[in-house]
């Protein structure tokens, strides 16, 4: 049996683009992407914590050191230019690989710069 697991997350991403007329992805800081464990192409969601939309699209490459996020297509129609979103990608793992993995969180500031990295989340306190 297969379990899904959280894989990497990039937390509170400022959306600094929405290009409607682009192919339909989301462009992300390339070094973003290593940072989190994505790949090019991969699937991911997108959780728009102004508006609370929730939406799937895939990863684009865009240039190292930009700070860029940037949905594009359809996904240009669920954001806007500022809001701050939740970027997070999954993994299938067998029984043995889901007891040792670890996902990639990496915290970003509103200007999308690295506050910290870890992989894990404290307990939520009562």
């Amino acid at each position: 049996m297969l379990t899904t697991l959280l894989k990497g997350k990039l937390h509170m991403a400022a959306v600094t683009q929405a290009e409607l007329w682009y192919d339909g992805s989301c462009a992300i800081d390339a070094d973003l992407i290593k940072l989190a464990g994505l790949r090019e192409f991969e699937q991911i969601d997108i959780l728009n914590v102004n508006n609370g939309e929730r939406f799937t699209t895939y990863v684009i490459v865009a240039e190292a050191g930009s700070g860029t996020i940037s949905m594009n297509g359809a996904a240009a129609r669920k954001v806007q230019v500022g809001d701050r979103v939740i970027i997070v990608s999954y993994g299938q793992f067998d029984e043995q690989e889901a007891s040792e993995y670890q996902p990639k969180l990496v915290y970003l500031d509103e200007n999308n710069r690295v506050e910290r990295t870890t992989n894990t989340i404290p307990v939520q306190l009562a």
